[in-house]
């Protein structure tokens, strides 16, 4: 079969990007050799030098909600040269649509999005109802319209065991014990992160168990995890908080470690699901309908209230019950259950 040559547009929310892999294993099943290079910001490199398939990864040079226009001429006219067959945009944005247009690849496929008629020659219409979990959403434009497509196994990254190697003696990590690794940050708002005390509880009920406690997330999840390690106490001396001290590629690659993850809906829920370790996903504003954890080892925990789930950044009713009330308990019997045997 002569290969295509294809651009997958990333999202750039890391959480999106990783639930682009089943797209990406659909793209390169019929073919022996990579045929899908990738545009993605440069945040969500790592993710996509994790998935096997991936011919080359091209890293977007536009400012976060810029439209710099010059910059996109200027990547249109190198990404012409390369004689791509067909793209994918997954983001929904006219601004994402760009490139591949300018860049006059042939077959542009995406969701119709922001009026993007024009953009795309090849626009879709979003059934939501008969696709709610956005990795089928994804996965469905590996085809043509009306083709049926199976159900799309869960994201698979491949850890670099040799920068996982090179990690844990910088930063004299030990697996001689079990590991459970706790992510309480969520870029995408308060909302979507369980409280600190509650992560506490939890904490000191891992380490009675002989297990460590590693926090993990980016510089952004910093106070987050102080947060946590204040409302331990005496506990919180035993815990290892790597919040900011590795990038995201790093972050993947020692999850791999890990005995359980319990994590707040976010990136590295996904990531953590797609290294194939046991997780507890915690799931407050947003849904698990919507970006569930893709593995048969993943666990839910959740508690069913009527204004759940709301998708806001900030509880708009300002008692935060959702996640207030899943209590340390639950959270903790379900970690103890799923956890990889000691």
């Amino acid at each position: 079969m002569t290969s295509e040559r294809i651009l997958v547009v990333a999202p750039s929310w890391v959480g999106d990007a990783i639930l682009a892999e089943p797209l990406i294993a659909l793209l390169r099943e019929p073919y022996e050799e990579p045929v899908v290079d990738v545009l993605a910001p440069p945040w969500c490199a790592p993710v996509f030098g994790r998935m096997r398939g991936v011919r080359r990864l091209i890293e977007a040079p536009f400012a976060h909600g810029r439209l710099a226009l010059p910059a996109r001429r200027v990547l249109a006219s190198e990404l012409k040269a390369a004689g791509y067959s067909r793209a994918i945009v997954l983001p929904n944005s006219w601004k994402s649509a760009l490139v591949p247009f300018l860049a006059r690849i042939p077959r542009r496929t995406g969701y119709v999005g922001e009026f993007r008629y024009g953009l795309l020659n090849d626009a879709r219409r979003l059934d939501a109802k008969a696709m709610p979990r956005l990795v089928d959403r994804f996965a469905a434009l590996a085809v043509s319209p009306g083709t049926l497509v199976p159900m799309p196994p869960g994201p698979v990254l491949v850890p670099d065991v040799a920068n996982r190697g090179a990690a844990m003696r910088a930063m004299r990590l030990r697996t001689d014990r079990p590991v459970a690794i706790l992510c309480p940050g969520a870029e995408y708002g308060p909302a979507k992160r369980w409280p600190p005390t509650h992560f506490a509880d939890l904490a000191a009920r891992l380490l009675a168990d002989g297990r460590q406690v590693w926090l993990v997330g980016s510089p952004n999840d910093k106070l987050a995890a102080s947060s946590v390690l204040q409302a331990a106490g005496e506990p919180g001396r035993r815990m290892l908080d790597l919040t900011g001290r590795t990038d995201l590629g790093t972050a993947i690659d020692l999850m791999s470690l890990a005995s359980v993850v319990i994590s707040n809906d976010s990136g590295l829920m996904h990531a953590a699901a797609a290294v194939g370790v046991p997780v507890v996903a915690l799931f407050g504003s947003s849904s698990p309908v919507y970006t569930p954890p893709l593995s048969p080892v993943a666990h839910v925990a959740r508690i069913a209230i009527p204004c759940s789930p709301c998708f806001k950044r900030e509880c708009p009713l300002g008692h935060f019950k959702c996640m207030r009330e899943l209590s340390p308990e639950v959270v903790y019997n379900l970690a103890r259950s799923a956890a990889l045997p000691e």
